[in-house]
């Protein structure tokens, strides 16, 4: 990617993160509500109107629309997002804590679905029309059928409940608490590159370098693990960038069923506390997150393929 391209695309980031900040705080400006009230009742007291006043002023929420929402972005470009009502706590430091636990769960799940999705899909290309694609297709349709916490739940019922060899509660319990969470995430994943994989192999090796390769005589398992993987491959890499994206902005319906302290249940966490201003921190963060692996995504793209071109050329 040049440097003009480059730049542009930095610039396109920096208009829709304005945009997202701009709606997202006007969104929970006009949403029904009284933050200031729904902070004294997380802790348990009932102040007068007189003390709910003095709190709106001193965080600022008496003031215009406008007032407030230029102080709140010209905090987020020092690096402050606030700070949280419920936790009385600095945004940036509870979105932190809680990234890496999330961003784990993502790779685990991650690694867990390559690991099926590419054999499986590999042996169904490779059997076209035979019994192995038969069933491959059939647990792939099965799988991308299933809701997440449908999945989640059949799980945490199977393991946990019933043959208790996986924790309930997906919090502390070292690297077990992630078993059930990966899987259920991975689940739906697999089914779906499964298929992608699977298509990439057959259109690969219906080109005529793999024809003209088996004419020379190549071994088959030559032209499959040298030459045809790293093509077939090759266009799942956008997918597993939007795929790391998603994970880490929603995985929030499975945090919340395994109890697992991660990004997602700390989001569900703040829109039932009605925590206006860690919701604002969260949605910014993750709408940076996913634009910026998308443009790592695509810069590596150009990279492993020289062939593609800024322009499409």
């Amino acid at each position: 990617m040049k440097k003009v391209g480059l730049c542009k695309r930095l610039l396109q980031i920096l208009i829709v993160l304005f945009g997202i900040s701009f709606l997202t705080f006007g969104l929970t400006y006009i949403a029904p509500g009284d933050p200031v009230r729904a902070m004294y009742a997380a802790s348990g007291s009932i102040p007068s109107e007189e003390i709910l006043d003095q709190t709106r002023e001193a965080l600022g929420l008496n003031k215009p629309f406008l007032t407030q929402y230029w102080n709140w972005l010209t905090g987020c470009l020092q690096g402050d997002f606030g700070t949280s009502y419920s936790y009385s706590k600095p945004v940036v430091q509870l979105m932190t804590a809680r990234l890496w636990p999330t961003l784990k769960l993502a790779l685990a799940s991650l690694a867990l679905m390559l690991a099926v999705a590419v054999p499986s899909g590999i042996l169904a290309a490779t059997h076209r029309g035979g019994v192995a694609d038969y069933l491959i297709r059939g647990i792939t349709f099965l799988g991308v059928s299933l809701p997440n916490f449908w999945v989640g739940l059949m799980l945490l019922y199977i393991f946990a409940v019933k043959l208790e060899i996986l924790p309930v509660v997906s919090a502390g319990q070292g690297f077990q608490k992630m078993i059930l969470p990966a899987v259920t995430l991975a689940f739906a994943m697999a089914a779906k590159y499964t298929r992608q994989v699977r298509t990439a192999f057959l259109e690969e090796l219906n080109q005529d370098y793999v024809i003209g390769a088996r004419c020379r005589g190549i071994k088959e398992s030559v032209i499959l693990w040298r030459h045809v993987l790293p093509n077939s491959v090759l266009p799942l890499i956008t997918m597993l960038g939007l795929s790391l994206g998603n994970l880490l902005g929603g995985t929030a319906v499975v945090e919340v069923i395994f109890s697992y302290p991660g990004l997602g249940s700390l989001a569900v966490d703040a829109i039932t506390s009605m925590d206006y201003s860690l919701i604002q921190g969260y949605v910014l963060w993750i709408a940076l997150i996913y634009m910026l692996l998308n443009l790592i995504v695509d810069i590596s793209y150009g990279l492993m393929d020289p062939r593609i071109k800024e322009g499409g050329r």
